[in-house]
């Protein structure tokens, strides 16, 4: 359904975000760049328990959902797709961003996640993390990367995402329950954000 011009209603208890979508058919950073000392990114076969606290520890101030709600077998059959990568930077042992790279579709790869936490932004890890996901996207037979964002991420993703070489293509709005209503996130959680139960 394509929503007409105006302002339309959302029912309490729940969000209203507006999705971007951008894509790239060439890898814009042709060279890797180095890690800042102490960070280090592997790509990791990771449990429920470990992909949910890093989804968790980056995605509550931007009220990221959908891998929370997953049953554990939905997740674990993600976790253990051969065509899905999961890229962890950690510090010290301790894992601070993630990369999820999903190679399902034939030709093409969607950055289906990308993110770090809130205490290690600025540090210089946005740059190095895409130059890696560009590479590893266009390392097959990849003539298309996608990725999306939407206006309760972090609001400078579209911007990072536009000069990392992505074309926005598309917009849409999507409407889903406030996850702090039903429990998946604490009520004090991104307070940017108002809660209406």
């Amino acid at each position: 359904m394509t929503l007409n011009a105006g302002i339309h209603d959302v029912s309490n208890g729940h969000l209203a975000a507006v999705v971007t979508y951008l894509e790239m058919t060439a890898p814009v950073m042709a060279a890797s760049k180095p890690f800042p000392e102490g960070f280090t990114a592997q790509q990791e076969q990771l449990s429920n328990d470990s992909y949910r606290a890093i989804f968790r520890a980056i995605g509550a101030p931007w009220l990221w959902t959908s891998r929370l709600t997953l049953a554990d077998d939905a997740l674990a059959t993600i976790l253990t797709n051969p065509q899905i990568e999961h890229w962890v930077v950690r510090n010290k042992g301790e894992a601070i961003a993630l990369i999820e790279l999903d190679f399902g579709a034939q030709g093409a790869c969607e950055l289906a996640f990308f993110g770090m936490v809130k205490s290690v932004t600025g540090q210089g890890l946005g740059g190095p993390m895409m130059a890696l996901a560009q590479a590893r996207a266009f390392h097959s037979e990849t003539d298309l990367f996608t990725v999306h964002t939407c206006s309760l991420d972090d609001p400078r993703a579209l911007g990072f995402y536009r000069h990392a070489g992505f074309v926005p293509v598309r917009r849409a709005v999507e409407i889903f329950a406030d996850p702090r209503l039903d429990g998946l996130y604490d009520p004090t959680i991104a307070p940017q954000i108002p809660c209406l139960p």
